[in-house]
C-alpha cells in the first residue's frame, strides 16, 4: 500500500520475540506485499550485504517471527550501527522489510545519506585493512633491507657528475707523464728487494691498465656485494676505508672468510680474469729478478700462488689502516708462506711494515700509482699498515680518463 505516494519501511525490534503465531506472520506478509521494491538504495552496486532474507515468492526481504515498529531515521541509524561490525557473508543481526503501511518513511535523500554513511564505513574498513597489509609488507621489506645492509648504498669510487666542468691537465703535464711511461716501458720494471720474501715492483702496472682496473672495480663495486665501509664489531668503530671482496668475503667483525657479503648478503663476486694475469706476471718477473741476484730456493723465498681472494680497498685522503697481520687464510696457506700481492692505484701512500706491532720500530716505503708489492715466505707474517695518503699525487691522466675520486685504490690478492 502507499500513503501520500511514499513507501513505508519497517524494522524489527531487537531481541524481542513475537507473540504472534507463524500463521499471523503469513497474514502480515500477504497483506503488505510490495512488488519490485529495492531493499536498500545503492546496495546492488556497492556490494553491501543485504540485511534479511529474500523471499522466492515476492523478491523482497521477509520478516522473521517478530513484532514491528515504524522505520525512522533514528531507527535506521540503529540498524546501521548493528551492521557496521559485520564482515561480508555474515548473517545479519536484524531483518528489515520495506512494506506499505500507515507510517511515513524518511525521504529518499535521507535514505541515500544514511546508506552512504553505512557504505562509507565499510569502505573505510576495507581501505584500512588494505593499508595495514601494505604497511606490513613495506615494513617487512624495510627490515629485510636493514638486516641485509646496515652500511647504506654501495660506494662509488669514481666522482662522476654530469653537471661538473672538469679542467683537463696542462699539456706539459701530460707530456711529462707520457715520457716517464715510455722510459719505464723501455727499461723494464724497476724491482727492489725490501727484505727476504718482500719485493717491490715500481710503476709496474701501465697507465692504460690502471684505467682498466679502476673501471672494472667501479663496475663491480656499484652492484650487489660492492663497496661498503666495514666495522670492527657491533657497536664498535668503522675502518677508515671502503672495501669490496672478490672470491671470498672477509668478515671484519669475526676475522674470517665467508661466502656472502656482510653488507647485503650477496654472493661473493668472482675475480676477473685480467686481474689473475697481472698477479701471475708480477710473481714471474719477481722470480726472474731474484735469479739475477743469485737467490737460491726461489720458491721457498717467494712461493708461487694462484689467488682465490682479492680484497679491494679505497682510501680517501684521510684514510688509514693500522698495523696488522694477514692471518685469516688457511693454515696450509700460512704455513707455506704463500704471498700477498698488492697493487696500488691513485694517490701515493706511506706503507709501514715490521716484525712487531710497533709503529716506532716499523720501516716505511712510499707506494705510488702502478706499484706492486709482494710479501711472502719469511715475510708473510709481517705487521703492516697505511699511515698516510698523500693527497693530489695521482697521475693527472689517470684521473682524467677514469674519474677516480681523490684517494688510493688498493687490490690485495692472496690464496686461501
Amino acid at each position: 500500500m502507499k500513503k501520500g505516494g511514499r513507501k513505508t519501511c519497517w524494522v524489527p525490534k531487537n531481541n524481542q520475540s513475537s507473540s504472534n503465531s507463524s500463521a499471523s506472520v503469513e497474514d502480515q506478509r500477504s497483506s503488505c506485499e510490495p512488488k519490485n521494491v529495492s531493499p536498500c538504495v545503492g546496495s546492488e552496486t556497492r556490494g553491501i550485504p543485504l540485511v534479511g532474507s529474500v523471499s522466492k515468492w515476492s523478491g523482497v526481504v521477509t520478516p522473521p517471527n517478530v513484532s514491528y515498529k515504524p522505520f525512522t531515521p533514528a531507527g535506521f541509524q540503529k540498524a546501521s550501527s548493528s551492521v557496521d561490525n559485520l564482515r561480508f557473508g555474515d548473517s545479519a543481526p536484524a531483518q528489515v522489510n520495506y512494506s506499505s503501511g500507515g507510517f511515513q518513511s524518511p525521504s529518499s535523500g535521507e535514505l541515500v545519506q544514511q546508506t552512504r554513511h553505512l557504505t562509507g564505513d565499510i569502505d573505510k574498513i576495507c581501505e584500512s585493512s588494505e593499508l595495514a597489509i601494505s604497511g606490513n609488507k613495506q615494513d617487512q621489506a624495510s627490515q629485510e633491507r636493514k638486516d641485509m645492509s646496515e652500511y647504506g648504498a654501495p660506494f662509488d669510487i669514481c666522482n662522476v657528475k654530469a653537471a661538473t666542468v672538469k679542467l683537463k691537465p696542462a699539456l706539459h703535464v701530460k707530456n711529462r707523464e707520457k715520457r716517464l711511461e715510455n722510459k719505464r716501458s723501455s727499461e723494464g720494471p724497476y724491482i727492489k728487494i725490501l727484505r727476504p720474501g718482500m719485493v717491490l715492483l715500481k710503476h709496474y702496472i701501465s697507465a692504460a691498465d690502471q684505467v682498466k682496473i679502476v673501471e672494472k672495480c667501479r663496475t663491480l663495486g656499484l652492484g650487489r656485494g660492492g663497496f661498503y665501509q666495514p666495522s670492527y664489531g657491533i657497536g664498535e668503530g668503522k675502518l677508515r676505508l671502503k672495501m669490496m671482496c672478490l672470491g671470498k668475503n672477509w668478515d671484519s667483525q669475526n676475522s674470517k672468510y665467508i661466502d656472502v657479503s656482510p653488507a647485503d648478503g650477496a654472493k661473493t663476486l668472482s675475480i676477473p680474469g685480467e686481474f689473475h694475469k697481472w698477479v701471475d706476471q708480477a710473481i714471474r718477473d719477481s722470480h726472474d729478478y731474484l735469479r739475477t741476484q743469485s737467490v737460491r730456493n726461489i720458491e721457498e723465498t717467494l712461493p708461487s700462488m694462484t689467488p682465490d681472494i682479492c680484497i679491494v680497498n679505497f682510501y680517501s685522503k684521510t684514510g688509514r689502516l693500522g698495523l696488522h697481520q694477514d692471518k685469516d687464510e688457511s693454515k696450509e696457506s700460512l704455513r707455506r708462506g704463500l704471498p700477498v700481492v698488492s697493487i696500488s692505484i691513485g694517490d701515493s701512500a706511506e706503507f709501514v711494515y715490521g716484525d712487531q706491532r710497533d709503529l716506532e720500530k716499523a720501516e716505511k716505503v712510499v707506494l705510488e700509482s702502478g706499484d706492486v708489492l709482494i710479501f711472502g715466505g719469511s715475510s708473510r707474517h709481517i705487521f703492516h699498515g697505511v699511515t698516510t695518503i698523500n693527497a693530489e699525487t695521482a697521475p693527472k691522466s689517470l684521473l682524467e680518463e677514469s674519474n677516480l675520486r681523490p684517494g688510493r685504490l688498493n687490490l690485495t690478492f692472496r690464496q686461501f
